[in-house]
């Protein structure tokens, strides 16, 4: 014969919750058998769902933003509007010559890029460096600036107007469809990046076979420029001359009239092409910027530690 527990009534009807649906009570005696008691225990156990145990994933490695080649470029202003010096045989402003003849310089920047982190791109951007070639970056404009955020140079057009005009050879940047190239924020002044949503090149460029996008951005500050990250390449930071950005930042712009841009907005919304075409003109530098020179810097160890912007 089993041996039995007898519970009280009153312990049964003071207890907080109801016996579980699985013990055998008897109405009579408000008994229940040891075995039916262990019973409801191991069952109770082998439902109660166990702890996980597993570590989280481990962190990502760090970005190897080590500072692997150095680029100098030279900004200088010109006060009026300038007709450049072109040589004919090139089409263009003569790389030998000054653009503006009555220039007045505004400093030299020293970028230090991450060729670890972004070969193609750092490798295109030191091309267009080379002081003598007549696709380089020397006597090309300025041509927006945006107060408090950042300015944009690298424009692909007429030389004749003091544009960009890429080399033919120059690599298709495959970088610009790799996730891992967009992982660095725009957190501060003197920012260098690659300019993908900002670039502002006409579509008829854009669409030809050969286009290589050249347009850079250097952000310059007081605060971080969100809107950017995600969005485009950082490749560099400057090392030196955040006074030369401040100076840059400082010139000012045409920013049209509150009336004219809620025109431009309705035009807009209404599909009217002439809207993008008046837009094209906002945020133009009122004098005339441009670098003057530009190169790299040969120095006995290129190879700094890691500096996140």
């Amino acid at each position: 014969m089993a041996r039995s527990l007898t519970l009280h009534p009153q312990l049964l009807l003071s207890h907080h919750h109801p016996p579980p649906l699985h013990l055998h009570l008897n109405p009579k005696t408000h008994s229940l058998t040891r075995r039916s008691l262990l019973l409801s225990t191991s069952l109770s156990i082998a439902t109660t769902p166990q702890l996980s145990h597993a570590s989280p994933p481990p962190p990502p490695p760090p970005l190897d933003t080590t500072i692997t080649d150095r680029i100098y470029m030279d900004f200088s202003l010109c006060p009026t509007t300038f007709l450049p010096n072109t040589n004919p045989t090139l089409g263009g402003p003569d790389p030998s010559t000054d653009l503006c003849s009555e220039s007045l310089p505004l400093g030299r920047l020293v970028l230090g890029l991450y060729g670890h982190l972004v070969p193609l791109t750092v490798s295109n951007f030191k091309s267009m460096c080379s002081p003598t070639s007549p696709s380089s970056y020397k006597n090309t404009l300025v041509h927006k600036i945006f107060p408090g955020q950042f300015f944009l140079a690298g424009r692909q057009g007429r030389r004749d107007k003091a544009e960009v005009r890429p080399p033919v050879d120059l690599p298709r940047n495959t970088e610009a469809v790799d996730s891992k190239a967009f992982l660095l924020p725009h957190s501060r002044a003197g920012v260098v990046s690659l300019c993908l949503s900002e670039n502002d090149d006409d579509e008829d460029i854009k669409l030809a076979p050969n286009y290589r996008n050249v347009e850079f951005l250097i952000t310059t500050g007081p605060g971080p420029c969100p809107q950017l990250d995600n969005k485009n390449i950082i490749f560099g930071t400057v090392l030196e001359g955040l006074d030369v950005i401040s100076a840059i930042a400082s010139i000012p712009t045409y920013k049209p009239a509150e009336r004219i841009r809620q025109f431009n907005d309705l035009a807009k919304f209404l599909g009217d092409e002439r809207a993008q075409n008046a837009r094209a003109i906002w945020n133009r530098p009122l004098k005339t910027v441009y670098i003057s020179d530009c190169g790299e810097l040969k120095v006995a160890k290129p190879s700094l530690t890691p500096s996140l912007p």
